[in-house]
């Protein structure tokens, strides 16, 4: 049998992780647990997301082939929710697949992320 493991965090690569955690636990409505220049972490008691300093970190290009990874997040209006993303300081690339009512932004240091609507 193997080992089945609790999902903890996810730990995101950034230049300044103060700054990319309080653009996340505006996003989220997570609080911001700790916050140094180094290292910084949000969550809401069951979900964590840390932001540990990488100054090498560049963000891939999209759309290009090393991307590894985004987020996805769910909400109410995805119209709203992109505009208010957008003044936290999101960016909205140029190139914007086909989806179904979906938008793809980049957070203020390039980490894509999907924002979806909620399901009926």
């Amino acid at each position: 049998m193997t080992t089945t493991a609790k999902f903890l965090a996810v730990t995101l690569d950034c230049a300044e992780p103060k700054r990319l955690a309080e653009f996340y636990a505006a996003v989220f409505g997570y609080e911001v647990q700790y916050a140094e220049d180094e290292y910084a972490g949000i969550g809401d008691g069951t979900m964590s997301i840390y932001f540990q300093k990488n100054t090498e970190r560049r963000p891939a290009a999209w759309p290009g082939p090393d991307k590894q990874f985004h987020l996805d997040v769910r909400v109410p209006d995805v119209e709203q929710a992109v505009k208010d993303y957008l003044e936290l300081g999101a960016s909205r690339p140029g190139f914007q697949p086909g989806g179904e009512n979906w938008t793809v932004l980049a957070d203020p240091e390039g980490h894509l992320f999907c924002v979806c609507p909620a399901r009926d």
